[in-house]
């Protein structure tokens, strides 16, 4: 018996066709369409509606190709859309290149497409950069037999707003069905649709539901025409007068690509990069509009001094050595950093508090923590690249463990929905109701009331209907801190099951704190604070005699050690008091403090009992590096050069050098390379500290309910400021409470916890009788400054009671 030689694993999986376009024969995978085809060979054939990661559909007809019969049986007696038809073997194809027949049938459609288009190029924003003024040079007619006739063009009017951000020019829409797709195949939000028949078919929304979404945005930038602007951008400048400048998005862990379009030292716009690794060609509206923070009125532009009470402006040299005195003075000091650093800043933050205050006392966390978590920290995430956007799709389940993608990771939700729409990638949450971003998931609710999910997590070993093996991911958010014993079983469940681990956190500076050692317990590249031979290394490649070796303080320690006065001196940077696990306690902390030093972009309440206030650049002035959750370093210049501020790294350097220290660097690029030759630590990690799950939340019977929180997307953070438009697209702060509940206290309720009392609208939703949720910070100063700590108890009454 004879045999055949097996194929490899990529020839099996990769079948070919020969298709001849043009002319030239080329082998392409299978069903590849043939306008993907033809761009392999050189030939672009125009088009409005295809776009290569939305379904296509064939709405423009633009991209007509001629296929003539070559005997085979698979020609076409007319012209045939190139986006929709799968090549086949031995087909022939001939685009306008080389077809009158093609040609003309192009130029007939463009002709069409123009009958109704108003020729308003000059006040259009897509003006300069129009598909469609583009393609009727290349492929429309000389003239228009429209005009001659003397006919009237369709008119509507205009703009609708169809958010308060998106606005809507009907008459020049093609009908290309780009948004209503994007809407309903990528992020979720069929809201908008084309209505009508015929000559009257247009874009249109629900009369009582405007087009809500988190990524609205990119609707206009994949618009091939001028019918959807922004609010922000309209009639602002001219895409030809723009410098475009890549960049990265600062508002989350995600690392999404963008492009900062300027003029005149001014950002007038920020669009998607194309990354197909990360964000592929998609943003949030936060990572597209949120950008004016940086230009508001209060930005800090010289340092300040303290002198008989009152804040004066000061030189750079006088306010290092004011810095440097107070520090000195104020004896043990500890670093507070925030998570909105760069990589190459937070470096600096490490090594400026182990070298020049001689101290581990740093922590980039201000926010609920645990011990816990910087164990887990230590031991599970630092130096570790368990999972990539890539393996979101091809896992067969990922879990989702205190964390709301579409609200704290929004990137990493699109790539879930692709997951989940096109690889059939179950999801799985562990939350106290199924949100709508699950919804939009097809998601899998593990219901858990918040204390619970410790529990909720060991249990998933023994549910084998969820799919937690080898194949699954599993993703932690930073709010698992806030539940004893739940990260340990988070590192457990991946252990017994063989599945991947990732820590996501909210801000885009936190994994690079991580890795650089903004932690009391760990040193840059992974050194364990408690290891002799860490550090030792750390200290030869820092050229220093010795580190602090005494245990550092988490953030809530640090702020219970300024109030009781065992550290005198702060240097904080980024710090909202209102997002710290105890706000109050944080503001008597820096009231107390004897000496601060506070580096902020803009004008805060902590700059206001600082003793030296020094402004740092945001990232639009800097170059740097963020880190992703997934532990990817993401690289970017600066856009501008201001002379009014500088980068993190720089005013810590000149602090240091009046303290009498050197961190041996001054610029981004010197604190990147020293990074670089310190590397990653090659000995034992941590390990890490298990803390066992406390027993089920009981139910107190008291009338008192769980309280269940986190972040929205668009809330009052105070890097979204300067765009009203973008603010109005959230989402209003409700408070969500049982069916059973609601029914009982109506439309309104007033909440009750330790730190105060809040009234706001309620909604039923599918959560346990006892648990209620709120928005943590959309309203007031916010769930932790206003209410209560997340988990606690709190009390739910009718406004009318």
């Amino acid at each position: 018996m004879t045999t055949t030689p097996e194929k490899t694993s990529q020839e099996a999986a990769v079948e070919t066709v020969s298709v001849t376009i043009d002319g030239i024969q080329v082998d392409v995978p299978k069903d590849t369409l043939v306008i993907r085809a033809a761009e392999q060979v050189g030939v672009q054939i125009p088009r409005f509606c295809d776009h290569p990661l939305l379904a296509p559909v064939g709405a423009c007809r633009q991209c007509l190709v001629d296929i003539p019969d070559a005997g085979n049986g698979r020609g076409f007696p007319k012209p045939q859309a190139s986006c929709t038809l799968p090549v086949a073997e031995g087909m022939v194809v001939n685009t306008q290149a080389t077809s009158a027949v093609a040609d003309k049938a192009q130029q007939g459609i463009m002709e069409f497409l123009l009958i109704n288009h108003p020729l308003d190029c000059p006040v259009c924003d897509k003006g300069g950069e129009c598909p469609l003024q583009n393609q009727a040079m290349s492929n429309g007619r000389g003239e228009s037999r429209f005009a001659a006739s003397g006919g009237v063009k369709r008119t509507y009017p205009k703009p609708i707003n169809i958010s308060a951000q998106v606005l809507l020019d009907r008459e020049r829409c093609v009908l290309c069905a780009r948004c209503t797709r994007f809407s309903e195949q990528i992020a979720g939000d069929p809201f908008i649709a084309l209505i009508e028949r015929g000559a009257l078919q247009q874009v249109g929304i629900y009369e009582h539901q405007p087009f809500e979404s988190y990524f609205s945005g990119n609707t206009i930038q994949i618009c091939p025409v001028g019918a959807l602007t922004s609010a922000d951008y309209r009639f602002r400048s001219r895409p030809f007068d723009l410098v475009s400048t890549p960049s990265i998005a600062e508002h989350d862990a995600c690392g999404s690509a963008i492009r900062v379009d300027h003029r005149r030292g001014k950002v007038m716009r920020r669009l998607s990069g194309n990354d197909p690794e990360v964000n592929e060609e998609w943003i949030t509206d936060k990572d597209r509009f949120a950008f004016h923070y940086a230009t508001e009125a209060d930005r800090l532009t010289y340092p300040r001094v303290r002198e008989d009470g009152e804040l004066r402006p000061a030189s750079w040299p006088e306010a290092f050595a004011v810095a440097a005195r107070g520090l000195q003075a104020a004896g043990a000091s500890a670093v507070l950093t925030g998570g909105r650093v760069t990589a190459e800043d937070a470096y600096a933050y490490s090594k400026f508090a182990r070298v020049a205050l001689g101290t581990n006392d740093i922590d980039f966390r201000s926010r609920p923590l645990s011990a816990e978590e910087a164990s887990f920290l230590a031991s599970e995430v630092v130096l570790r690249t368990p999972v990539t956007y890539a393996d979101l799709e091809s896992a067969s389940t990922v879990v989702l463990a205190g964390l709301e993608p579409e609200e704290e990771a929004a990137t990493i939700f699109l790539r879930l929905r692709k997951a989940s729409m096109q690889h059939g990638t179950r999801v799985v949450a562990i939350a106290p109701y199924a949100t709508r971003g699950l919804a939009k998931l097809s998601g899998h609710l593990i219901q858990t009331a918040p204390g619970d999910e410790a529990a909720a997590i060991d249990a998933l070993v023994e549910q084998g209907e969820y799919g937690v093996d080898k194949n699954a991911v599993i993703l932690v958010g930073e709010r698992l801190a806030t539940v004893p014993g739940a990260l340990s079983a988070a590192a457990g469940l991946a252990a017994k099951t063989g599945a991947r681990l990732a820590w996501v956190p909210r801000r885009a500076g936190d994994r690079g704190a991580v890795e650089t050692g903004c932690l009391p317990n760990l040193l840059p590249g992974g050194r364990p604070v408690a290891d002799p031979a860490a550090r030792v290394d750390a200290a030869t490649a820092w050229g220093v005699a010795g580190l602090p070796d005494a245990p550092g303080r988490d953030a809530d320690a640090i702020v219970a050690a300024l109030v009781s006065g065992e550290v005198g001196g702060l240097v904080i940077g980024g710090v909202d008091p209102d997002d710290t696990a105890d706000p109050a306690a944080t503001r008597a902390a820096i009231e107390a403090a004897s000496f601060v030093v506070a580096l902020e972009i803009r004008e805060t309440e902590v700059t206001q009992v600082a003793d030296v206030v020094f402004p740092v650049a945001p990232v639009i002035d800097k170059a740097g590096m963020f880190v992703t959750w997934e532990g990817r370093p993401r690289s970017f210049d600066a856009v501008f050069s201001s002379p009014t501020s500088l980068p993190d790294l720089r005013i810590l350097a000149g602090i240091a050098e009046e303290l009498g220290s050197s961190l041996g660097f001054r610029t981004v690029a010197e604190a990147r390379a020293q990074m670089e030759e310190m590397g990653p630590w090659d000995g034992a990690r941590s390990p890490l500290v298990e803390e066992g799950a406390p027993a089920p939340v009981a139910k107190p019977g008291d009338g008192t309910f769980a309280l269940a929180t986190w972040k929205l997307l668009v809330d009052n953070g105070s890097m979204q400021d300067g765009d009203k438009a973008y603010r109005a697209t959230g989402r209003a702060p409700v408070v969500r409470l049982s069916r059973a509940t609601y029914d009982a206290l109506g439309a309104t309720v007033t909440l009750t916890g330790d730190r105060g009392s809040v009234t706001l609208p309620a909604e039923p939703a599918d959560l346990d009788d006892g648990v209620v949720w709120v928005p943590a910070n959309s309203f007031g100063n916010g769930v932790l400054a206003d209410l209560a700590s997340p988990g606690s108890r709190v009390t739910v009454k009718g406004a009318s009671s």
